[in-house]
């Protein structure tokens, strides 16, 4: 072949699109983090990535289309086997997916030595995940975590991830929420799924309530989300002193839980579980001081004394006291809210997600003579 043929070749595969596939579990809103996670990946590679490349979307488990999500996508019904066929098929130049049980997809024929970014978000990727899933993440060529801590911990239990990368995440929205003032008696939010293994500080929370009702008389724990731990927890609040101030509202509607974050005077989820958290910036966005825990990511996004407290759960008494001292000075309340809110502008909010992740995948795509500036 001569030398003007090959230059030839060389300059057609260097300006040929890249073929994106993203497979991810769901795009619902309101279904979970890692969804909400999903959504916004779709939106940054739809809006910023489709005029310099083909994106194809390809969602695991959703029965129908999303009615919010634009560009191309492949529902699957929860069919693996569909998923599997669809993602053979597609003729993807790269593979893109939000976690390390979709990173499997590249050991199919026709993805095998494809380019690999996949999104690791905490309990996925920590002590119990499946050597299968943690074979996939670490073969992909960009593993990316979603916090510092998830990938410390990661690495201390599976060993290091090569070319590994932090991105934080984000609320969907890039507005803060509006501003109200609670009347009444003051109220304490926590918005997670409620699970056996009790993760997310439910039942540390419950347990003490009796107290800070004693401290501050009307105080109400208000619980959102439903699971298979709920009818446990109820039972324990049930038995205890302060139950008729434990309030359960099962599953909300994302488009109601504003009304829940602007009664509210402290967010608290004293989590042992999370990856990252996205009801803490969630909360910091509505302007709430946020109370996690020192056991998980939490520590990470919230500020321990300035934008909230991150408390230690060897300690019982420090969260009954820092939910007491919230509850009884609203004017240290609010200031600490209102730094959170400063923080969720400059760190959490949609915008700087896309900057992070964006050059994360011009990177990835090698597309940095393609992609300029913010779409």
């Amino acid at each position: 072949m001569s030398s003007v043929v090959i230059q030839t070749c060389m300059a057609d595969r260097s300006t040929r699109k890249p073929r994106v596939l993203f497979a991810c579990s769901s795009l619902e809103p309101g279904s979970g983090g890692i969804q909400r996670v999903a959504r916004m990946m779709a939106r940054v590679l739809h809006e910023d990535f489709a005029p310099h490349a083909d994106v194809c979307v390809l969602s695991l488990h959703d029965r129908r289309s999303v009615p919010d999500i634009a560009g191309r996508v492949r529902y699957c019904n929860g069919s693996q086997l569909r998923a599997a066929w669809a993602a053979m098929l597609s003729g993807c130049t790269h593979l893109v997916t939000n976690s390390g049980n979709l990173a499997q997809l590249q050991w199919l024929p026709g993805l095998r030595k494809k380019p690999v970014l996949t999104v690791l978000n905490g309990v996925d990727i920590w002590e119990q995940a499946k050597p299968r899933w943690v074979r996939s993440a670490k073969a992909a060529s960009q593993p990316v975590f979603i916090s510092e801590y998830s990938r410390q911990r990661a690495e201390a239990t599976h060993g290091p991830f090569a070319n590994a990368k932090v991105c934080w995440l984000s609320t969907e929205a890039d507005e803060p929420a509006p501003l109200s003032r609670p009347v009444g008696p003051p109220e304490v939010l926590v918005v997670g799924r409620i699970l056996s293994d009790r993760p997310k500080g439910h039942h540390e929370l419950i347990a003490a309530w009796q107290q800070v009702v004693a401290a501050v008389p009307g105080a109400t724990l208000r619980i959102v989300g439903t699971g298979p731990g709920k009818a446990e927890l109820e039972q324990l609040a049930a038995q205890s002193a302060a139950g008729q101030n434990i309030k359960f509202e099962g599953f909300v509607p994302d488009d109601q839980l504003d009304d829940l974050y602007a009664r509210a005077s402290v967010f608290a989820m004293p989590s042992r579980g999370e990856g990252f958290g996205l009801v803490y910036i969630e909360a910091m966005r509505h302007g709430l001081p946020v109370i996690t825990s020192r056991q998980d990511a939490g520590q990470e996004v919230v500020i321990d004394g300035e934008t909230g407290y991150a408390i230690d759960l060897a300690v019982p008494e420090q969260l009954t006291d820092r939910l007491i001292r919230l509850l009884r000075d609203p004017r240290h309340a609010s200031a600490l809210g209102e730094a959170g809110r400063r923080r969720w502008a400059g760190h959490f909010r949609f915008s700087a997600f896309r900057a992070r992740i964006r050059t994360i995948l011009t990177d990835f795509l090698g597309m940095s003579d393609r992609i300029v500036g913010c779409g």
